[in-house]
């Protein structure tokens, strides 16, 4: 069971650095989810086995969520929202590994994921409407609102580190505490249901980020092209 989330175990050090736990764990599942990557991908074929058939269907997924949430092409964006969805989903699971503490349930790795989203955020937005056009985006609908849009991207950062840190670690907490009480057997509906929690803190995470960037960079509905039979003589 976790003593206190806001403490964490020093394993050893590099040079000055201080590697605690969560990183440890973080490496981990990195290293986990690259090779799973290039194991799954090194061998693609135009008749998909079962496999390449799991991976299609959860591009073809995060493809509809993206388009249906920006309106875009979501060939740029694939890569960073599924990447996001199945580090967290990972990271998430890993609680129902004996003696490993979910580094989402640690504010630094929180912290650090919403970091990633705040710069995903300027650097999508800045590439879809350009300097001057994203910048403009906080002076509206007025430049009166500059202050209060540059709040709301601070605000909206740190939700995501608060929704994401409170619910994980209040599932870790929980199904430690029972099963400290009641053993081995009773903390099992908790942990399934601690699966479910993951699962969906994932998800929202994806989506969130995904929001974020779609309101950075804007639709991209291309001009209804009028047909000269429907111009009025």
């Amino acid at each position: 069971m976790m003593e206190n989330p806001l403490d964490l175990d020093i394993l050893f050090h590099l040079g000055p650095v201080g590697i605690s736990a969560p990183v440890v764990v973080t490496w981990g599942i990195m290293a986990a989810l690259g090779l799973f990557a290039f194991l799954a991908t090194r061998n693609l074929r135009l008749r998909p086995g079962r496999t390449q058939t799991v991976l299609e269907l959860f591009v073809g997924v995060v493809d509809d969520q993206v388009g249906d949430t920006m309106r875009r092409d979501p060939a740029p964006f694939r890569a960073l929202i599924g990447t996001l969805f199945l580090f967290v989903l990972t990271a998430n699971w890993s609680a129902l590994i004996p003696e490993v503490e979910p580094p989402t349930a640690h504010l630094e790795t929180d912290a650090a994921l919403a970091v990633v989203v705040l710069v995903a955020t300027v650097v999508f937005g800045i590439r879809g409407r350009g300097v001057k056009g994203y910048l403009a985006t906080f002076a509206e609908p007025s430049w009166v609102m500059i202050p209060l849009n540059i709040v709301e991207q601070i605000t909206r950062t740190f939700s995501l580190v608060v929704r994401l840190f409170g619910n994980v670690m209040s599932g870790v907490f929980v199904v430690g505490i029972v099963l400290s009480l009641a053993g081995l057997i009773v903390p099992i509906p908790l942990m399934a249901l601690d699966l479910l929690t993951g699962a969906v803190q994932a998800y929202i995470f994806a989506v969130l980020a995904t929001v974020f960037i779609g309101a950075a960079v804007g639709e991209d509905r291309p001009e209804p092209r009028l047909n000269p039979k429907d111009i009025p003589q």
